[in-house]
């Protein structure tokens, strides 16, 4: 069953819990259009991720959830005002939730893992998981190895709860493709960074939409810490150091606060513009609920067509 059935939505769509970018702003926008919006808490503390959760209640009556980043310093005091504040649902990034997870199931709250690994997905699982977010190498921010086309038939094939894709989708056409694949739903971010809704500095927005197909780079690779962005000054010095051999305290000279830099200030040369491979296809700025209709109707159209060929 797709994730628009069980959770009540207009369309089987999750907004990915971007760090600095996915404020009750955009959440809100996402689900009251018919996704699942996400607030991430990424570069929040629980004071931020209180107000923006309440914030959210404010511009929309439809469920929403915050991503959670185990790693995160505060994690505790922000877990914690997630059950407090009764959110619906939670995803969770770079790490195992399981301490968290007696307490949020006994919240009432729906649990989805994000993760590029089927072992890792087993675990979650076992832990308790409601749902995995499948998550392919093309996606912006910190990636895995694995392709979406290679990763979700073979999650989809190991575990007994819904799969949602993630990563290289941001149409119709995607879209239908990761349902083929066994997914029960998509998961999105670099589309949102286009929408109208969006919080990031212009200067961040026009660079996605003007990026190219192989506009987009992965730094730390060899550190074991891949961060896909957009080409820039800051990924090609990055990348030079790497080769060269640079330890991890050096280049993090390159990227500590870079996120930042991009979203707030819009610093298009030294900050850290996280996006996808899917960057080449976006040329236009659109609301979040025009978004997820174009990509609802290019998908139906997507599907006629298929269905259409095998009867010729």
């Amino acid at each position: 069953m797709k994730i628009d059935r069980l959770f009540g939505l207009t369309y089987p769509i999750i907004q990915g819990g971007m760090a600095n970018i996915a404020t009750a702003q955009l959440a809100a926008a996402v689900s009251e259009a018919g996704g699942l919006g996400i607030i991430g808490s990424g570069g929040m503390n629980a004071e931020t991720l209180r107000e923006n959760i309440r914030k959210c209640r404010t511009l929309t009556d439809k469920p929403f959830g915050v991503n959670l980043m185990l790693m995160h310093p505060q994690i505790d005091e922000l877990e914690k005002v997630v059950r407090e504040e009764q959110v619906s649902f939670v995803t969770t990034g770079a790490g195992m939730p399981g301490k968290y997870m007696a307490g949020w199931k006994a919240a009432g709250i729906t649990v989805m893992p994000v993760t590029s690994s089927v072992m890792m997905a087993k675990r979650l699982q076992d832990a308790g998981a409601d749902l995995i977010i499948a998550e392919g190498c093309e996606s912006g921010g910190h990636v895995g190895e694995m392709t979406t086309m290679a990763l979700i038939p073979q999650m989809t094939d190991a575990l007994d709860i819904p799969v949602v894709a993630a990563g290289g989708i941001a149409c119709g056409r995607q879209m239908a493709a990761a349902f083929a694949l066994g997914a029960a739903g998509v998961q999105m971010g670099t589309v949102f960074l286009t929408a109208e809704e969006c919080p990031i500095h212009e200067n961040y927005k026009k660079a996605v939409l003007k990026a190219r197909d192989n506009d987009t780079v992965v730094t730390g690779r060899i550190a074991g810490t891949p961060v896909r962005i957009l080409k820039n000054a800051m990924s090609r010095e990055y990348v030079r150091k790497e080769k060269q051999g640079a330890g991890v305290e050096e280049l993090e000279m390159y990227t500590l606060g870079a996120l930042r830099r991009a979203v707030f200030k819009g610093d298009t040369k030294t900050g850290s513009l996280m996006a996808g491979q899917v960057c080449g296809q976006l040329t236009t700025v659109r609301s979040a609920a025009q978004i997820m209709a174009d990509i609802e109707k290019e998908y139906r159209e997507t599907v006629k067509k298929m269905a259409a060929a095998e009867e010729e």
